[in-house]
């Protein structure tokens, strides 16, 4: 999985939200908003191929969490992003 081009997290009124950048990105139903850890997850794969396994990693690396806990947030993570298109499988 990869995230798709044209995607960038912003700060808007102290909340972070991943919004679409581009004349052929502007929709504003693409505005996802994001809690500080996905944010960090966010920032941490661009340009980067990643997996649940990934996320979870990178999770237990920067938070106190459990393998188990991260690995079933990452799964949970991949799929609201899937389901907001702004990833690429």
């Amino acid at each position: 999985m990869r995230a798709k081009n044209g995607f960038k997290l912003r700060e808007v009124c102290g909340e972070k939200i991943v919004v679409a950048e581009g004349r052929e990105n502007i929709d504003f139903s693409k505005i996802i908003s994001m809690n500080e850890s996905s944010a960090w997850l966010w920032e941490q794969i661009q340009g980067k191929e990643f997996d649940a396994n990934e996320l979870a990693r990178l999770l237990c690396e920067e938070y106190e969490v459990d393998k188990e806990k991260a690995l079933a947030d990452s799964k949970a993570l991949m799929e609201q992003w899937r389901e907001a298109d702004i990833v690429i499988d």
